[in-house]
């Protein structure tokens, strides 16, 4: 598997698509802090009662929109809450992952590993440096952010950064082998763009909680990888808040399980 691995990281560092996703990450975190500054910052007020984006009734109430919100917890709603992380995410694994089967290089591939097990294995295991990388990089940024606009919200301890970065990482790198698993399933570029906004968008998991719901049966949605970005903790208090990294470690094995099988009962 060392030598899938390290041709599929040889073909992640020349990927265009990767340096482009990465780089709408950064930019949506631009235009938030962007929109807060002009919102919150009593400078940024100024401006924005000059263009007419706030007016003088609205401004008590637009300065709360930052009352109890740090660094970690701004992070999370710009990327992870919402979806918008995995929904990027996943249109680079569909990319990475579609390439090989509409180039017909997965037969290449397949003609020199028996073991198609190796092949799912080396693509989670890349998807994973990925998202490492990913994650790192787009908190780095923000902090950036922060630093740039004078620390417009307070930052927070390493040690509730690193606890929830921990399960954000094992939750979006399971919804990265279920992204990998989708495009081994259909071969298709539109089925996984298609599972990479309706999944990691939320759309599906929220269109079943509310039907759900409505007949007081939708908690088993939380156990989702969607919701469980919503729910976890952003720090650790008790032995409930390792649910997220049960969560996480169960799907991952799921979900790379039915890539495996999947592929090997395949005619390639």
């Amino acid at each position: 598997m060392f030598n899938l691995l390290r041709m599929d990281l040889y073909r992640l560092r020349r990927s265009r698509s990767v340096y482009v996703c990465f780089g709408l990450l950064l930019a949506a975190s631009v235009v938030v802090f962007v929109m807060l500054w002009l919102l919150a910052a009593p400078q940024g007020q100024e401006n924005a009662l000059r263009i007419g984006l706030l007016t003088k009734d609205e401004l008590e109430t637009s300065r709360s929109i930052l009352d109890g919100v740090d660094v970690l917890e701004l992070f999370r709603q710009t990327a992870l809450d919402g979806g918008m992380y995995n929904v990027t995410m996943g249109i680079c694994i569909m990319l990475f992952v579609c390439e090989d089967y509409q180039g017909g290089f997965i037969k290449n591939i397949m003609a020199f590993h028996e073991k198609r097990y190796l092949y799912v294995g080396s693509k989670v295991v890349t998807v994973g440096i990925l998202n490492a990388v990913f994650l790192a990089g787009h908190f780095a940024f923000t902090l950036l952010l922060n630093l740039m606009f004078k620390d417009m919200v307070p930052w927070t301890d390493i040690q509730d950064v690193m606890f929830y970065l921990a399960w954000a990482w094992l939750l979006t790198t399971a919804f990265g082998a279920l992204e990998i698993f989708v495009c081994i399933c259909t071969r298709s570029v539109a089925a996984g763009s298609l599972a990479a906004v309706l999944l990691g968008g939320g759309v599906v998991v929220m269109m079943l909680y509310g039907l759900l719901n409505t007949f007081h049966a939708g908690g088993w949605l939380n156990y989702t990888i969607y919701l469980s970005f919503s729910t976890g903790p952003s720090r650790y208090t008790s032995v409930q808040d390792l649910r997220t990294f049960a969560v996480g470690a169960g799907f991952l094995i799921l979900y790379t399980a039915a890539a495996g099988i999947s592929l090997k009962k395949q005619d390639i």
